[in-house]
């Protein structure tokens, strides 16, 4: 989950009175046999939909051209197959293309460094602004999210003023990028949004702040400057958020391996 970011936005924290990951208990039912019977002939009937709108004369090995006119087109969010930036500053990608596809990428890869961890730590986070943030809104943007993670705001997660977890727990905040969409575009300036869904907490077997997960929208104002894109403006909004599942929360021994074992991407739109 991203953190509060210079636009005020804020991190909800919940505080349970008993260790939750000791077995953590499913969700309450939300339907009964009846909902799901529903629920699965709808995607029966859905991917039957897909597949009729697929097909073609296989016989002749080509469309018919009465079907031509009614073949489904790409989705918006279909990855475009752009091959992601092999260049870095420090470990956040950059270099990106000057074009409306690069300005996407840029916020995707942007929008996971400025939700990861590292954020919690103030020279850490200094050298990700001086990485992401257009020059001359670097000294704006350190001086905000110095106001925005204060040791308190540490302390309140359950983490010290470096950053750090208590020992033999692991402090969590990743963000993944679900999709992008730019609302503008000019050679020099985009307007991108980043459909995000997070994670953030600590992973403990005495954390009275475990892992959530949270779906929020970034909105950022980048420009090209100096060969890359680079962010003029953020902000933050809540959803879309889909309906939780039925999970069954993971203990925290595996919460903790799992953060350290999995790696995160380069995204590329």
């Amino acid at each position: 989950m991203t953190p509060p970011d210079e636009h005020g936005g804020q991190t909800r924290t919940r505080l349970p009175g008993t260790d939750p990951y000791g077995g953590a208990p499913r969700r309450p039912a939300r339907s009964s046999s009846r909902s799901l019977i529903t629920v699965v002939g709808v995607v029966v009937l859905l991917i039957a939909a897909i597949a009729f709108a697929n097909r073609t004369d296989r016989t002749r090995g080509t469309t018919p051209p009465s079907a031509k006119n009614n073949l489904p087109r790409s989705a918006p969010t279909a990855p475009t197959g752009t091959k992601p930036v092999t260049t870095t500053t420090g470990t956040i990608p950059s270099g990106f293309p000057h074009t409306q596809q690069g300005a996407e990428s840029a916020a995707a890869n942007y929008a996971v460094a400025l939700g990861s961890a590292e954020m919690f730590n103030k020279a850490r986070r200094d050298f990700i602004l001086q990485s992401v943030m257009s020059p001359d809104r670097v000294t704006g943007a350190e001086a905000a999210m110095d106001k925005a993670y204060t040791p308190a705001f540490n302390q309140s997660l359950g983490i010290d003023a470096a950053g750090n977890a208590p020992s033999g727990s692991t402090f969590v905040s990743r963000t993944t990028p679900i999709g992008t969409k730019t609302t503008g575009y000019t050679d020099d300036s985009v307007t991108a949004e980043v459909w995000c869904s997070g994670l953030l907490g600590i992973a403990g077997e005495k954390s009275t702040s475990p892992v959530t997960n949270n779906w929020f929208t970034i909105t950022m104002r980048l420009a090209w400057t100096a060969g890359d894109w680079k962010i003029v403006t953020n902000s933050q909004k809540a959803g879309p958020s889909p309906l939780p599942g039925d999970d069954r929360a993971s203990s925290s021994g595996d919460m903790s391996k799992a953060v350290e074992e999995y790696g995160g991407f380069t995204y590329a739109r």
